[in-house]
């Protein structure tokens, strides 16, 4: 059953310096929030009116076993109350965004919260009094009520899950805890974006507050010189507090072990899977298949030394551009042509959003004081549109990631429309699939517009860069959060130094330090306390199952035919109406085969043989 969740699809690597005020931002780069609603005032008037509804789903509780008709009301009342939840929820959420710093948007989302929790606690009995009733009945039940069929799917999930839905009594006293259950994200998050003290250093003659949207714009810089003092100061800040980092990791790993264990499940993994209709041997076998084309990371960490002239490669030297001369600067209105044209095979009704996106301000545009960093897309107002943030800093980083965000749009705008409320939540296990598509699609399209050999170098390095960003440094996230995960469910306790201790030890696996292929310094063993993701209970491992599946659905729209873009517009409308796992493979791409792997690595290489031809005719 789907309870409020903000679907805040985050790419937190993305963020860019803030220099203005949010008054010096022009309307037409900022989100248009009465779109929701037209004033903070009605916003509040809607939020009592909501409140005062809750009460109406009392009247049900212990009589949805009495008849079709009563458990068909009972449904109705929740999912209309649900979906007014997620417009109010939505709304705070994006006030809240705008300037982290301003108390009276925290106290307006934190109230609204608390109106959440309330009701959450009042429909608590519902899955559990769907599961006393029984599968049998519930049968007897959907022939009796021809409109009880809307419900069929999601009756038969909540009976899948009886083994863990527990009495009605444990139920709400588990709804209950959800008020402090969010302390160690919030607190992480409030600390480390708006209260951290965070150096000043001088950067090619300007005094730079090395914050995380700094840190992201620097750390790309191809003066070695300036790398080489952006990452220690960087990274040495968040050493500093490794202890405080250290206590709020692990008490967020403390609450998963909870939850999972009050639940019933075997691990924390299990139960953060398993809502998604995902097997956990997804999550061990992604991690194999990485662990086993590590030499392809290996070779294409060469490659880049490489190309960057380096004696050895460090860990500093991850992120500047391969090709140093290539100008690619992209305004936001260069941004918007290149991605249309872009994505021009996915049809008419694809690009009617896209271009409402752009001309109806969907999307907040640029980086201001306060504002959260990095980019997402909020598809929750299921009535309304999909909302982006973004901090666009007008280069191709930026494009991509714009590109990426209205991929989520464009998943969430197609599954409210094709499917009813109850099924246009799609799961997070694809909700990275519909983004990295249109990335590569961009790609693509770049790639194929340009004769000129440093920009293909540029884009062919870009493309690399994205499946080690998100195919193998997601998946060494993923087993960062799956080990200590396990170490404490074991009953270890965890601290700052051990965490960092791991970490390195994972990092250095990867980047190939004790083969001498790229130098990992002791100090970035601390990278873990600067990746929000590790709060978000499992979620990185997706990043990388989805651009495998994506990477491969983008192949065949680019090598195929019309019945391939029709698959993959299939894919967007599913929402959530079938196992993602099956959803996939109609779509063409099933990962419960090696193929879509297979696929993606072929390109990963391809893509290397690409370059080094590239490098050989230069040579010449």
């Amino acid at each position: 059953m789907k309870f409020f969740v903000v679907l805040s699809f985050m790419l937190l690597f993305t963020m860019t310096a803030v220099t203005k005020s949010r008054d010096e931002i022009p309307e037409k780069y900022k989100w248009n929030l009465k779109d929701l609603y037209p004033s903070v005032e009605v916003f509040k008037q809607k939020r009592a009116e909501f409140e005062k509804k809750i009460d109406t789903l009392s009247k049900y509780q212990g009589k949805l076993g009495e008849s079709a008709k009563e458990l068909r009301e009972c449904l109705d009342t929740y999912f209309n109350l649900n979906k007014e939840l997620d417009r109010l929820m939505t709304y705070v959420s994006l006030r809240a965004d705008e300037n982290l710093s301003n108390s009276e948007n925290l106290k307006l989302k934190n109230e609204t919260y608390n109106v959440a929790r309330k009701f959450a606690e009042a429909s608590s009995f519902i899955e559990p009094e769907i599961i006393s009733i029984g599968e049998e009945k519930i049968k007897q039940f959907l022939k009796e009520d021809k409109e009880l069929k809307l419900y069929e799917l999601m009756l038969s999930r909540v009976i899948k899950k009886k083994k863990h839905i527990l009495s009605k009594k444990e139920e709400a006293l588990l709804a209950k805890t959800s008020m402090i259950a969010d302390a160690p994200y919030q607190t992480y998050s409030i600390f480390s974006y708006t209260d951290m003290p965070f150096p000043v250093v001088e950067l090619n003659g300007e005094k730079v507050k090395l914050n995380q949207a700094a840190y992201t714009k620097w750390r790309s810089n191809p003066d070695i010189k300036i790398r080489n003092i952006v990452f220690p100061k960087f990274f040495g800040t968040y050493k500093s507090f490794e202890n405080t980092f250290g206590t709020l990791l692990y008490a967020q790993v403390k609450k998963d072990w909870f939850y999972a264990s009050a639940k019933k499940y075997n691990s924390s993994l299990e139960a953060a899977l398993d809502p998604n209709e995902v097997p956990v041997k997804v999550y061990y076998q992604l991690i194999k298949e990485i662990n086993d084309n590590l030499p392809s990371l290996h070779r294409y960490l060469k490659l880049r030394k490489r190309m960057l002239g380096l004696k050895e490669l460090t860990y500093a030297d991850l992120y500047t551009p391969l090709v140093k001369s290539v100008n690619a600067k992209y305004s936001y209105e260069d941004a918007q042509r290149i991605i249309e044209a872009a994505l021009n095979p996915l049809g008419k009704e694809y690009h009617t959003y896209l271009r409402r996106a752009f001309s109806q301000r969907w999307i907040d545009v640029y980086p201001n004081d306060g504002k959260r960093g990095g980019a997402y897309s909020s598809g929750n107002a299921y009535e309304v549109h999909p909302y982006i943030l973004m901090n666009y800093n007008d280069d191709y980083e930026s494009l991509s990631t714009l590109a990426h965000e209205l991929g989520h749009s464009m998943h969430s705008m197609f599954s409210n429309t094709y499917q009813p409320y109850v099924y246009s939540d799609y799961t997070i296990f694809v909700a990275e699939v519909a983004s990295t598509f249109n990335e590569n699609l961009l790609n693509h399209y770049l790639l194929t517009h340009t004769k000129d050999r440093e920009m293909k170098l540029f884009l062919l390095g870009h493309l690399l860069e994205n499946i080690r960003q998100t195919i193998f440094r997601q998946t060494m996230f993923a087993e960062f959060e799956l080990e200590i995960h396990k170490r404490v469910e074991k009953g270890e306790a965890l601290t700052g130094a051990d965490l960092s201790k791991l970490y390195l030890k994972i990092v250095r696996k990867y980047y190939g330090h004790d083969k001498g292929i790229c130098k990992v310094d002791d100090l970035y063993g601390i990278e873990w306390a600067y990746i929000p993701h590790f709060y978000y209970d499992f979620y990185v491992y997706q990043y990388a199952t989805s651009l495998i599946a994506s990477t491969h659905l983008a192949q065949k729209v680019i090598h195929g035919n019309h019945k391939d873009v029709e698959e993959y517009l299939g894919f967007i409308k599913s929402g959530c109406s079938d196992t993602p796992i099956n959803i996939l493979r109609k779509a063409g791409a099933d990962l419960e085969t090696d193929v879509p792997f297979k696929t993606t690595m072929k390109v990963f290489n391809e893509t290397m043989d690409e370059i080094e031809k590239l490098l050989k005719e230069e040579n010449k």
